[in-house]
Protein backbone atom coordinates (compact mmCIF):
# COMPACT_ATOMS: atom_id res chain seq x y z
CA UNK A 1 0.00 0.00 0.00
CA UNK A 2 0.98 3.40 -0.64
CA UNK A 3 1.67 5.81 2.09
CA UNK A 4 -0.58 8.49 0.92
CA UNK A 5 -3.23 6.58 0.00
CA UNK A 6 -6.03 6.26 2.80
CA UNK A 7 -6.79 3.09 4.34
CA UNK A 8 -10.43 2.11 5.77
CA UNK A 9 -12.11 -0.51 7.48
CA UNK A 10 -14.72 -0.29 5.44
CA UNK A 11 -15.45 2.15 2.02
CA UNK A 12 -18.79 2.58 0.95
CA UNK A 13 -19.33 2.94 -2.58
CA UNK A 14 -22.77 5.36 -3.16
CA UNK A 15 -24.00 7.76 -1.23
CA UNK A 16 -28.06 6.80 -1.67
CA UNK A 17 -30.13 5.63 1.20
CA UNK A 18 -28.42 2.70 1.43
CA UNK A 19 -25.06 3.06 1.38
CA UNK A 20 -25.25 6.27 3.88
CA UNK A 21 -27.04 3.63 6.22
CA UNK A 22 -24.16 0.69 5.85
CA UNK A 23 -21.71 3.55 6.32
CA UNK A 24 -23.93 4.93 9.79
CA UNK A 25 -23.96 1.69 11.02
CA UNK A 26 -20.07 1.15 10.46
CA UNK A 27 -19.11 4.58 11.92
CA UNK A 28 -21.07 4.17 14.77
CA UNK A 29 -20.03 0.61 15.68
CA UNK A 30 -16.73 1.63 15.75
CA UNK A 31 -14.72 1.22 12.44
CA UNK A 32 -13.20 3.86 10.30
CA UNK A 33 -15.38 3.98 7.52
CA UNK A 34 -15.37 6.42 3.87
CA UNK A 35 -18.32 6.87 2.32
CA UNK A 36 -17.37 7.61 -1.80
CA UNK A 37 -19.68 9.48 -3.75
CA UNK A 38 -19.90 10.57 -7.57
CA UNK A 39 -23.26 12.34 -6.56
CA UNK A 40 -26.60 12.41 -7.88
CA UNK A 41 -28.77 8.76 -7.89
CA UNK A 42 -32.21 7.91 -7.79
CA UNK A 43 -32.77 9.03 -4.58
CA UNK A 44 -31.57 12.92 -5.47
CA UNK A 45 -34.13 13.57 -8.38
CA UNK A 46 -36.72 12.19 -5.87
CA UNK A 47 -39.04 15.79 -5.64
CA UNK A 48 -40.45 14.35 -2.70
CA UNK A 49 -39.90 11.76 -0.20
CA UNK A 50 -43.11 9.34 0.20
CA UNK A 51 -43.34 6.04 2.80
CA UNK A 52 -40.98 7.22 4.91
CA UNK A 53 -42.73 7.64 8.93
CA UNK A 54 -40.99 10.33 10.58
CA UNK A 55 -40.32 12.19 7.08
CA UNK A 56 -42.51 14.62 5.72
CA UNK A 57 -43.71 14.76 1.62
CA UNK A 58 -42.17 18.11 1.24
CA UNK A 59 -38.93 16.62 1.78
CA UNK A 60 -36.86 16.55 -1.12
CA UNK A 61 -34.37 13.47 -1.91
CA UNK A 62 -31.61 16.10 -2.06
CA UNK A 63 -32.38 17.06 1.09
CA UNK A 64 -33.25 13.45 2.82
CA UNK A 65 -29.33 12.86 1.54
CA UNK A 66 -27.86 16.00 2.56
CA UNK A 67 -29.13 15.22 6.21
CA UNK A 68 -27.24 12.10 6.37
CA UNK A 69 -24.52 13.12 5.25
CA UNK A 70 -24.03 16.00 8.10
CA UNK A 71 -25.03 13.37 10.31
CA UNK A 72 -22.04 10.86 9.30
CA UNK A 73 -19.72 13.62 9.04
CA UNK A 74 -20.86 14.52 13.14
CA UNK A 75 -20.20 10.91 13.88
CA UNK A 76 -16.78 10.76 11.90
CA UNK A 77 -17.45 9.08 8.88
CA UNK A 78 -14.68 9.92 6.04
CA UNK A 79 -17.09 11.41 3.03
CA UNK A 80 -15.24 12.09 -0.33
CA UNK A 81 -16.87 13.20 -3.64
CA UNK A 82 -15.33 11.17 -5.56
CA UNK A 83 -16.49 8.50 -9.01
CA UNK A 84 -14.81 5.27 -8.33
CA UNK A 85 -13.87 3.74 -11.87
CA UNK A 86 -11.96 0.31 -11.19
CA UNK A 87 -10.88 -1.71 -7.95
CA UNK A 88 -8.73 -5.03 -7.29
CA UNK A 89 -6.93 -6.73 -4.33
CA UNK A 90 -3.87 -5.78 -3.21
CA UNK A 91 -1.39 -6.48 -0.21
CA UNK A 92 -2.41 -7.60 3.47
CA UNK A 93 -5.87 -8.22 1.89
CA UNK A 94 -6.47 -4.85 1.27
CA UNK A 95 -8.93 -4.05 -2.00
CA UNK A 96 -7.92 -0.83 -3.75
CA UNK A 97 -10.51 1.64 -5.06
CA UNK A 98 -9.20 3.88 -7.79
CA UNK A 99 -11.47 7.02 -8.39
CA UNK A 100 -11.14 9.89 -10.90
CA UNK A 101 -9.96 12.17 -7.60
CA UNK A 102 -7.22 9.72 -5.67
CA UNK A 103 -7.31 6.00 -4.79
CA UNK A 104 -8.33 4.13 -1.40
CA UNK A 105 -7.77 1.09 0.39
CA UNK A 106 -10.15 -0.89 2.52
CA UNK A 107 -10.55 -4.17 4.21
CA UNK A 108 -14.06 -4.05 3.16
CA UNK A 109 -16.20 -2.90 0.40
CA UNK A 110 -19.44 -2.12 0.39
CA UNK A 111 -21.54 -1.57 -3.21
CA UNK A 112 -24.04 0.81 -2.89
CA UNK A 113 -24.03 1.70 -6.63
CA UNK A 114 -27.58 1.51 -7.67
CA UNK A 115 -28.97 1.19 -10.98
CA UNK A 116 -30.37 4.19 -13.78
CA UNK A 117 -33.92 3.98 -15.42
CA UNK A 118 -33.79 3.29 -19.09
CA UNK A 119 -35.42 6.44 -19.50
CA UNK A 120 -38.38 6.75 -23.22
CA UNK A 121 -37.51 8.69 -25.63
CA UNK A 122 -38.84 12.56 -25.94
CA UNK A 123 -41.75 14.14 -26.16
CA UNK A 124 -42.00 13.98 -22.51
CA UNK A 125 -42.52 16.77 -19.59
CA UNK A 126 -38.91 18.37 -19.82
CA UNK A 127 -39.35 19.46 -16.36
CA UNK A 128 -39.76 15.31 -15.22
CA UNK A 129 -43.37 16.20 -13.49
CA UNK A 130 -45.35 14.09 -14.31
CA UNK A 131 -42.71 11.26 -15.01
CA UNK A 132 -42.56 7.99 -12.54
CA UNK A 133 -40.56 5.22 -12.39
CA UNK A 134 -41.60 3.73 -8.49
CA UNK A 135 -45.12 2.20 -8.43
CA UNK A 136 -45.50 1.74 -4.72
CA UNK A 137 -44.10 5.17 -4.32
CA UNK A 138 -46.21 7.53 -6.40
CA UNK A 139 -49.57 5.23 -6.94
CA UNK A 140 -50.91 6.91 -4.28
CA UNK A 141 -50.52 10.34 -6.05
CA UNK A 142 -53.05 8.92 -8.56
CA UNK A 143 -55.72 7.92 -6.59
CA UNK A 144 -59.11 8.75 -8.85
CA UNK A 145 -57.32 10.65 -11.36
CA UNK A 146 -55.84 9.64 -15.07
CA UNK A 147 -52.87 8.00 -15.40
CA UNK A 148 -50.70 6.61 -18.32
CA UNK A 149 -47.90 3.82 -18.73
CA UNK A 150 -45.68 3.64 -21.10
CA UNK A 151 -43.67 0.38 -22.35
CA UNK A 152 -44.78 -2.74 -24.29
CA UNK A 153 -43.11 -5.35 -22.00
CA UNK A 154 -44.63 -7.26 -19.34
CA UNK A 155 -44.21 -5.15 -16.28
CA UNK A 156 -45.87 -2.65 -18.32
CA UNK A 157 -48.93 -4.42 -18.70
CA UNK A 158 -48.55 -5.44 -14.53
CA UNK A 159 -47.73 -1.82 -13.25
CA UNK A 160 -51.30 -0.53 -15.90
CA UNK A 161 -53.43 -3.74 -14.22
CA UNK A 162 -51.84 -2.65 -10.49
CA UNK A 163 -52.98 0.74 -11.21
CA UNK A 164 -56.36 -0.57 -11.44
CA UNK A 165 -56.48 -0.87 -7.43
CA UNK A 166 -56.45 3.36 -7.66
CA UNK A 167 -58.30 4.44 -10.58
CA UNK A 168 -60.67 3.29 -13.07
CA UNK A 169 -58.48 6.17 -15.63
CA UNK A 170 -55.69 4.03 -16.81
CA UNK A 171 -54.21 3.96 -20.43
CA UNK A 172 -51.52 1.58 -21.90
CA UNK A 173 -49.11 3.70 -24.23
CA UNK A 174 -47.08 1.10 -26.60
CA UNK A 175 -45.96 4.31 -28.71
CA UNK A 176 -45.86 2.30 -31.68
CA UNK A 177 -44.14 -0.76 -30.24
CA UNK A 178 -45.29 -4.17 -30.72
CA UNK A 179 -46.44 -5.20 -27.73
CA UNK A 180 -44.10 -8.08 -25.74
CA UNK A 181 -46.21 -9.58 -23.39
CA UNK A 182 -47.70 -12.79 -23.08
CA UNK A 183 -50.94 -13.92 -24.39
CA UNK A 184 -51.67 -14.34 -20.89
CA UNK A 185 -51.12 -11.32 -19.96
CA UNK A 186 -52.53 -10.21 -23.14
CA UNK A 187 -55.91 -12.04 -22.01
CA UNK A 188 -55.57 -10.38 -18.52
CA UNK A 189 -55.88 -6.48 -20.50
CA UNK A 190 -58.43 -7.78 -22.17
CA UNK A 191 -60.65 -8.63 -19.17
CA UNK A 192 -59.96 -5.30 -17.30
CA UNK A 193 -60.62 -1.56 -18.01
CA UNK A 194 -57.50 -0.57 -19.36
CA UNK A 195 -57.26 1.20 -22.82
CA UNK A 196 -54.92 0.42 -25.13
CA UNK A 197 -52.95 3.55 -26.96
CA UNK A 198 -51.07 2.60 -29.42
CA UNK A 199 -49.95 5.91 -31.36
CA UNK A 200 -46.55 7.59 -30.79
CA UNK A 201 -47.00 10.55 -28.42
CA UNK A 202 -46.27 13.27 -30.49
CA UNK A 203 -46.54 16.40 -28.00
CA UNK A 204 -46.59 17.09 -24.66
CA UNK A 205 -48.87 20.21 -22.81
CA UNK A 206 -48.09 21.68 -19.28
CA UNK A 207 -49.28 23.59 -16.78
CA UNK A 208 -48.00 26.44 -15.65
CA UNK A 209 -46.30 24.88 -12.83
CA UNK A 210 -44.41 22.90 -15.49
CA UNK A 211 -46.27 19.80 -14.42
CA UNK A 212 -47.78 17.21 -16.84
CA UNK A 213 -51.12 17.86 -18.12
CA UNK A 214 -51.66 16.47 -21.40
CA UNK A 215 -50.27 14.16 -23.90
CA UNK A 216 -50.78 14.86 -27.94
CA UNK A 217 -50.82 11.57 -30.32
CA UNK A 218 -50.06 11.29 -33.82
CA UNK A 219 -53.57 10.60 -34.83
CA UNK A 220 -54.99 13.86 -33.32
CA UNK A 221 -56.19 12.96 -30.09
CA UNK A 222 -55.03 14.71 -26.63
CA UNK A 223 -55.33 12.70 -23.36
CA UNK A 224 -55.09 14.71 -20.25
CA UNK A 225 -53.23 12.88 -17.62
CA UNK A 226 -52.08 13.50 -13.87
CA UNK A 227 -48.91 11.68 -14.52
CA UNK A 228 -47.62 8.11 -15.35
CA UNK A 229 -45.34 5.53 -15.54
CA UNK A 230 -42.43 4.70 -17.75
CA UNK A 231 -41.80 1.16 -17.59
CA UNK A 232 -38.59 0.08 -20.04
CA UNK A 233 -36.22 -1.70 -17.43
CA UNK A 234 -33.16 -0.94 -15.49
CA UNK A 235 -29.15 -0.39 -16.00
CA UNK A 236 -27.43 -1.91 -13.33
CA UNK A 237 -24.31 -0.20 -12.03
CA UNK A 238 -22.75 -3.50 -11.52
CA UNK A 239 -19.59 -3.15 -13.28
CA UNK A 240 -17.68 -2.98 -9.88
CA UNK A 241 -18.94 -5.67 -8.83
CA UNK A 242 -17.92 -7.95 -11.79
CA UNK A 243 -14.56 -6.50 -11.37
CA UNK A 244 -14.11 -7.86 -8.32
CA UNK A 245 -15.63 -11.41 -9.44
CA UNK A 246 -19.01 -11.01 -7.74
CA UNK A 247 -21.86 -13.01 -8.97
CA UNK A 248 -24.08 -11.55 -10.89
CA UNK A 249 -28.01 -12.47 -11.32
CA UNK A 250 -29.13 -12.85 -15.06
CA UNK A 251 -31.24 -9.37 -14.43
CA UNK A 252 -28.20 -7.96 -13.49
CA UNK A 253 -28.86 -7.27 -10.08
CA UNK A 254 -25.74 -8.53 -7.71
CA UNK A 255 -26.44 -11.92 -6.13
CA UNK A 256 -26.13 -11.50 -2.15
CA UNK A 257 -27.59 -13.15 0.91
CA UNK A 258 -29.54 -11.92 3.62
CA UNK A 259 -27.22 -9.75 5.05
CA UNK A 260 -25.77 -7.94 1.64
CA UNK A 261 -22.78 -10.44 1.23
CA UNK A 262 -22.06 -11.17 -2.03
CA UNK A 263 -20.25 -14.48 -3.30
CA UNK A 264 -16.44 -12.73 -2.53
CA UNK A 265 -15.69 -12.42 0.71
CA UNK A 266 -15.58 -8.68 2.54
CA UNK A 267 -17.86 -7.70 -0.31
CA UNK A 268 -20.75 -6.53 0.36
CA UNK A 269 -24.08 -4.99 -2.03
CA UNK A 270 -26.92 -3.24 -0.86
CA UNK A 271 -29.65 -1.11 -1.52
CA UNK A 272 -31.23 -1.22 -5.78
CA UNK A 273 -28.02 -2.63 -7.23
CA UNK A 274 -29.58 -6.13 -5.59
CA UNK A 275 -33.26 -7.95 -5.89
CA UNK A 276 -36.06 -6.32 -3.82
CA UNK A 277 -38.24 -3.95 -4.12
CA UNK A 278 -36.43 -0.28 -5.17
CA UNK A 279 -37.60 1.35 -2.00
CA UNK A 280 -35.83 3.52 0.16
CA UNK A 281 -36.98 2.27 3.63
CA UNK A 282 -35.93 -1.21 2.23
CA UNK A 283 -32.31 0.14 1.28
CA UNK A 284 -32.00 1.45 5.15
CA UNK A 285 -33.17 -2.08 6.07
CA UNK A 286 -30.20 -3.03 3.60
CA UNK A 287 -27.55 -1.00 4.39
CA UNK A 288 -28.28 -1.66 8.47
CA UNK A 289 -27.65 -5.45 7.82
CA UNK A 290 -24.89 -4.74 6.03
CA UNK A 291 -23.06 -2.43 8.33
CA UNK A 292 -24.11 -4.85 11.48
CA UNK A 293 -23.13 -8.29 9.32
CA UNK A 294 -19.65 -6.15 9.01
CA UNK A 295 -19.14 -5.33 12.60
CA UNK A 296 -19.48 -8.91 13.71
CA UNK A 297 -16.00 -9.83 11.28
CA UNK A 298 -14.48 -6.64 12.40
CA UNK A 299 -15.56 -6.01 16.03
CA UNK A 300 -12.07 -7.06 18.39
CA UNK A 301 -14.05 -8.21 21.45
CA UNK A 302 -15.05 -10.84 22.81
CA UNK A 303 -12.03 -12.36 21.65
CA UNK A 304 -11.32 -15.98 20.39
CA UNK A 305 -10.37 -18.19 22.27
CA UNK A 306 -7.79 -19.65 20.17
CA UNK A 307 -6.39 -16.08 19.86
CA UNK A 308 -6.70 -15.41 23.76
CA UNK A 309 -4.74 -18.97 23.91
CA UNK A 310 -2.14 -17.14 21.81
CA UNK A 311 -1.92 -13.85 23.09
CA UNK A 312 -3.57 -14.10 26.59
CA UNK A 313 -6.52 -12.81 28.19
CA UNK A 314 -7.33 -8.86 27.43
CA UNK A 315 -5.73 -6.54 29.23
CA UNK A 316 -7.55 -3.21 30.23
CA UNK A 317 -5.39 -0.97 28.38
CA UNK A 318 -6.23 -2.93 24.92
CA UNK A 319 -9.96 -1.62 25.13
CA UNK A 320 -12.49 -0.14 24.01
CA UNK A 321 -11.61 -1.27 20.90
CA UNK A 322 -13.22 1.61 18.72
CA UNK A 323 -10.51 3.92 17.02
CA UNK A 324 -9.00 7.00 18.97
CA UNK A 325 -10.34 9.49 16.91
CA UNK A 326 -14.03 8.23 16.54
CA UNK A 327 -13.99 8.05 20.38
CA UNK A 328 -13.37 11.27 20.91
CA UNK A 329 -15.79 11.74 18.48
CA UNK A 330 -18.51 9.77 20.28
CA UNK A 331 -17.63 11.45 23.38
CA UNK A 332 -18.31 14.90 22.06
CA UNK A 333 -21.31 14.02 20.26
CA UNK A 334 -22.99 12.38 23.20
CA UNK A 335 -26.65 14.24 23.37
CA UNK A 336 -27.60 12.48 26.87
CA UNK A 337 -25.06 14.41 29.05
Amino acid sequence: MGEDIPSYEVAVIGGGPAGQMAAMYSTRLGHKTALLDRGGGRAAMMQEVHNMIGIREETSGNELLATGKDQLQEYGCDIQRDMINSCHSVEDEQIRLCGNSGDYDAEYVVLATGFNDVRPDPPLPRTGRGLHYCLHCDAHMFVDQSVYVMGSGESAAHVALILLNFTDDVDLLTRGADPEWSDETDEQLSNHPIELVHEEVTGVQNGEDGWLKALEFEDGTVREYKGGFAMYGAEYNNGLARELGCEINDDGTVAVDDHGQTSVDNIYAVGDVTPGHNQVPIAYGDGAKAGISIHFELRDFPRDPDKVDEAGPVRCEEVPGIPDELLEQAVDFHTYD
